[in-house]
């Protein structure tokens, strides 16, 4: 049997045309484990709505962050799935979740080579029901209707694996290296409250209060929730950053249900306000840098503190194709050659 690797990443609008913008965001916003609503509703509410106003503002914001290359978050993950490929004699790919570079193209490029065993990798450190699950269950209908001859199998969310917290912590370390920073702002992407819900295996466990995430229990498997917290704790505990100098937020909420607190909006306005002048931001629910990190946090974060009184704002780079994520994941994929994927990040 011949192995090869699929890297996933979400995705990216083909250009800044709004025509571009709104055909992305129609496939994105109208998968119903990113918005898990009936589908007459989802339809209502993004084709009826959403559509006919938000594609003209986001492809405002992409054209702030659009790179000659074209998308970042594409050029970052056409770099990474090169270093990764250097390093090993087995097929590399790339596909995204939406968009034009599909998950059925990068299927196909390694059943082409000759692949027989696809290790998939969402590049989400945290499982979601919007990112890992999603990738999972459309690799699973793929499968199942244009490559029986595969066998899939699906890397597990490595937000806690020692050495996933040793690069993110350097990464922080080195940005920051030399700086004075008052407060260090964790900030990962927003869910809906109900997707914390649905993913609790136990069916009970997830309360969404101060007590659950922090209570053993196997529901955090498949906890979002928990999994950004134990994020922060690693990373803070590796950097020994002092209690009352970190914390963490949630960004990019949608509608009117609640999302995941606090917000980092809020939060970076509030923490202005009540006398931090020296911030600075990470976001470690994206490996790749994009229009959530470098126009969301880069640029509008930085413009609400400043508004509010605060001076230096610094956004620490996602991991995007440092030497270092690439030879974890190198590593990782190695391991699975030889053994299960289980004990390859174990």
């Amino acid at each position: 049997m011949m192995k090869g690797v699929l890297l996933v990443n979400l995705g990216s609008p083909d250009s800044t045309d709004p025509k571009d913008v709104k055909k992305y965001l129609d496939e994105f916003l109208m998968d119903p484990r990113v918005i898990d609503v009936p589908k007459w509703a989802r339809i209502l509410l993004v084709r009826g709505i959403i559509l006919n106003t938000r594609p003209k503002k986001s492809a405002e914001a992409y054209s702030k962050i659009w790179w000659e290359e074209g998308s970042p978050l594409i050029v970052i993950s056409e770099r990474l799935q090169k270093k990764i490929q250097k390093k090993i004699n087995i097929p590399v790919a790339l596909a995204m979740r939406y968009g034009s570079m599909t998950l059925k193209k990068g299927l196909q490029e390694l059943a082409d080579q000759g692949v027989t065993e696809v290790l998939v990798i969402p590049l989400y450190p945290q499982f979601a029901m919007a990112t890992t699950e999603t990738i999972n269950v459309k690799v699973d209908e793929l499968q199942k209707e244009f490559f029986p001859q595969l066998e899939i199998t699906s890397l597990p969310a490595f937000y806690n694996k020692p050495e996933y917290i040793e690069v993110l912590s350097r990464s922080i370390a080195e940005s920051l290296e030399g700086q004075d920073f008052d407060h260090l702002l964790f900030s990962y992407h927003g869910v809906p409250e109900r997707h914390i819900r649905k993913s609790d295996i136990t069916r009970g466990h997830c309360k969404i209060d101060d007590i659950c995430c922090f209570t053993p229990s196997e529901a955090h498997r498949f906890c979002y929730r928990h999994q950004c917290y134990e994020t922060t704790r690693m990373v803070a505990d590796s950097l020994q950053l002092k209690e009352g100098t970190y914390s963490t937020s949630f960004q990019s909420r949608l509608g009117f249900d609640p999302w995941l607190q606090p917000y980092t909006d809020r939060t970076i306005e509030r923490m202005g306000k009540s006398g931090i002048r020296k911030m600075a931001i990470v976001t470690p629910a994206f490996v790749s840098d994009c229009l959530e990190t470098l126009e969301e946090i880069a640029m509008e974060g930085e413009e609400i503190f400043h508004e509010v009184g605060g001076e230096d704002f610094t956004t620490v780079p996602c991991l995007n194709d440092r030497d270092d994520f690439a030879e974890i994941l190198v590593n990782w994929i190695e391991k699975w050659r030889i053994t299960d994927i289980k004990t390859a990040i174990a």
